[in-house]
């Protein structure tokens, strides 16, 4: 181990075995934390080499169970979002690309910090289980073209381990190391071809566009070299997704979109990815092909359809998807008004997500109860005029001593100006 750190911290590549010995002594505890915190730093600081990144990505991939998916039938697409505020994607995504026949084979995570959870999102609908195990998985899929479940604990434990280490020492933001975590349990999950959105902005991990690229390229890479196609698609994340931030009431937005409603951003992202994923799934030939397929399933009543399918076959109470308003709600609300007259010209989806944890919605640590029906309805985004005590946003908890903490950020996340912003796209670049 310490030959591996020495070459490292001189900037030399390893091999696959090197990688291999790594791993399996860090899991074994053979090798302790402290020579593998030195190992990350060097690789911060120097870099991986894009073989070094995909024997990396091999080695954490099997370093626990892996999912087989070839009794499903078709190809199989999967699709990652490295997390924002509102981002309530994969609730759209996965039965309205289910609807269109390609299989979704899920496995989704849950909410840490200012970022919400599509497990969390989901478990707000009365009875829902995410709990199955892999027969349960594949059997859902197989009838129904989708399910979604959390991660198995034998699922690249390897990440798990090496990610908490490279959480406590300031080695988390190296590109070589993101695109190994993402990429070896996207690929441990069994997928043909997956679609990745790549969060940018001040509400997202990679802040610069050019450091989302290079995430991009080297995800793709991995996927080459391991014999899987992946697409990219690059957007923004400087203010939330949607106008909803929080568990149930995300998922009551994400029923409008299903359903024709929804707001334009999140329509227009979903249309966006989930045409991608059709065109990895040999379904249509092209994108514009795709959304012109994914609108009409939206307008026929299929996409939503599928939804009550999905949920119903998880055990969730599907009275409570047709009415949305029998979903988990807060005994307190309080609006936020604007201190000021003039444009929105900033509204920081971080500084959002952190007002919405305060209320209820989020973990501020692994431990800490969600209250489903907290979080916050925006009533104006970027862009818009507002006047002086116009209301902005309404917040929801249980708790009313949670509204004091939340607003600290809600103050922090506006700026208004006199001048009306230049408005920027949504979708940045897709790279494939």
């Amino acid at each position: 181990m310490v030959a591996s750190i020495l070459k490292k911290r001189n900037g030399e590549s390893l091999t696959k075995k090197e990688y291999e010995t790594i791993i399996d002594g860090f899991i074994s505890g053979d090798i302790p934390d402290y020579q593998i915190s030195a190992f990350l730093m060097a690789a911060y600081f120097k870099g991986l080499n894009r073989q070094e990144t995909a024997d990396l990505t091999n080695v954490m991939m099997r370093s626990g169970d892996l999912i087989d998916l070839s009794e499903i039938d078709g190809i199989k697409v999967d699709k990652h979002s490295t997390g924002g505020v509102g981002d309530k994607t994969t609730i759209v995504l996965a039965p309205l690309v289910a609807a269109a026949g390609v299989p979704v084979a899920k496995m989704s995570g849950r909410g840490l910090g200012h970022t919400g959870g599509t497990l969390d999102k989901l478990e707000s609908i009365k009875g829902l289980s995410v709990d199955m195990s892999r027969e349960e998985f594949i059997n859902k899929v197989k009838k129904h073209d989708i399910a979604v479940c959390g991660q198995n604990a034998n699922l690249v434990p390897a990440d798990k381990k090496l990610y908490a280490l490279r959480d406590v020492t300031g080695t988390v933001e190296n590109v070589s190391l993101i695109a190994s975590s993402i990429m070896s349990k996207k690929l441990a999950c069994g997928a043909d071809a997956i679609v990745i959105d790549i969060k940018v902005g001040n509400g997202a991990f990679m802040k610069t566009l050019k450091d989302a690229e290079v995430l991009a390229d080297i995800m793709i890479d991995i996927g080459s070299k391991m014999n899987r196609k992946v697409t990219t698609v690059i957007t923004a994340m400087e203010e939330p997704l949607g106008f909803t931030i929080g568990n149930a009431l995300e998922v009551k937005e994400a029923i409008d979109t299903l359903q024709g409603k929804g707001p334009d951003d999140l329509t227009s992202l979903c249309l966006e990815l989930g045409s991608e994923m059709l065109v990895l799934g040999k379904i249509v030939k092209n994108k514009n092909e795709g959304i012109i397929k994914l609108k009409e399933l939206i307008a026929s009543g299929a996409a939503f359809n599928k939804f009550k399918e999905f949920i119903e076959s998880q055990g969730g109470d599907v009275g409570m998807v047709e009415n949305p308003d029998l979903m988990p709600n807060t005994k307190f609300s309080e609006t936020y008004k604007s201190k000021a007259e003039g444009y929105i010209t900033e509204l920081n989806a971080m500084d959002i997500g952190l007002a919405s944890v305060k209320l209820g919605a989020g973990r501020e640590t692994k431990e800490s109860p969600i209250d489903y029906g907290a979080g916050i309805i925006l009533n104006k985004k970027i862009g818009d005029y507002i006047n002086k005590e116009e209301i902005l946003a309404t917040l929801y908890s249980n708790n009313q001593s949670n509204f004091a903490k939340a607003e600290e950020f809600m103050d922090l996340a506006y700026k208004i100006g006199v001048k009306k912003p230049t408005s920027k796209p949504l979708i940045l670049k897709t790279i494939t």
